[in-house]
């Protein structure tokens, strides 16, 4: 099968395409015949070393954990899942190929759609963490860091979902999509809890920082405390006493993955529409997640 490898790290151009054979699914895995394999900033950031001194790696690395596509075999003591399901969630590994093996995934429901079911796991699990983490209630408000990326977007919707009232911090040029998404839009930089507190005279109740880009101690202030207040990406964290949640339990989450589908079948959730690469462009994938600009998923077409 063809995959992608890098034996070293360094920039996108250590990607490259090799041919390999196929895994063979463990006990309790899956084998899956991939359709859309999608690119995270973790990829990213795994890639050029930046992880190097917190996370071990072993070359070749084998990138990609955000799959949809069809079961191919099945490893022992497998019984959820049959050859043929539609399938969607984690890769064990190298999600970046043809067939890649899993345990953390669902059948997609006939209602969802590919593009949809393999843009949802990373960004959807985070999310759904992160609000879980700051127990929201009907009638709260919350003001999310961040509201039109990838996670910020779905925090927001399903906020908006569950009866919170969401203040969402933005660029102005992502101001109408905050607003179309069920937030109410704030200028991000300089003077934005200034601007909050025209919307929140009081404050808020939480806050939910995705964007990660120092504003844990107005955030703090806003609040009254940080008890309520979480951060998915501002190490700032640690010395502040703010919670820093960087990622979940994939052994546990496939309850996860059935949330986000319900949620995007039901329309509660809406996914921006992903850019579409050939696998041999992994590269070039890399490249476009690195500029940013885009509130979709890129994904790798197999």
């Amino acid at each position: 099968m063809r995959a992608i490898r890098y034996e070293t790290f360094g920039g996108p151009e250590v990607l490259h395409v090799v041919e390999v054979a196929a895994p063979i699914p463990k006990p309790g895995e899956v084998l899956v015949a991939v359709r859309y394999a999608a690119v995270n900033p973790f990829d990213l950031k795994l890639r050029s070393g930046a992880m190097k001194d917190v996370m071990k790696v072993s070359f070749p690395v084998a990138p990609g954990s955000e799959i949809a596509g069809t079961v191919s075999a099945i490893g022992s003591e497998v019984t959820a899942l049959a050859v043929g399901d539609e399938v969607f969630g984690w890769a064990t590994g190298g999600g970046y190929a043809e067939s890649a093996t899993a345990v953390t995934v669902i059948r997609k429901p006939a209602g969802l759609g590919w593009d949809v079911a393999a843009s949802l796991p990373v960004a959807g699990e985070a999310a759904l963490r992160g609000l879980g983490l700051l127990d929201l209630s009907d009638g709260e408000t919350l003001l999310v860091h961040g509201a039109a990326g990838a996670v910020g977007s779905l925090a927001v919707q399903l906020a908006v979902s569950r009866g919170v009232t969401v203040i969402g911090t933005s660029s102005d040029k992502d101001a109408e999509t905050v607003r179309e998404l069920g937030a109410h839009p704030v200028r991000y930089g300089a003077g934005v809890f200034e601007r909050v507190r025209e919307l929140a005279p009081d404050g808020v109740d939480a806050v939910l920082d995705t964007a990660g880009a120092g504003d844990l101690p107005g955030s703090i202030e806003l609040v009254g405390g940080t008890r309520r207040v979480v951060t998915l990406a501002d190490s700032a964290a640690y010395d502040l006493g703010v919670t820093f949640s960087s990622g979940g339990r994939r052994d546990q989450t496939t309850d996860v993955l059935q949330q986000l589908a319900d949620a995007a079948i039901t329309g509660s959730v809406v996914v921006a529409p992903a850019r579409h690469l050939p696998l041999a462009e992994a590269a070039e994938a890399h490249r476009l997640v690195a500029a940013g600009g885009h509130r979709g998923k890129v994904l790798l077409d197999l």
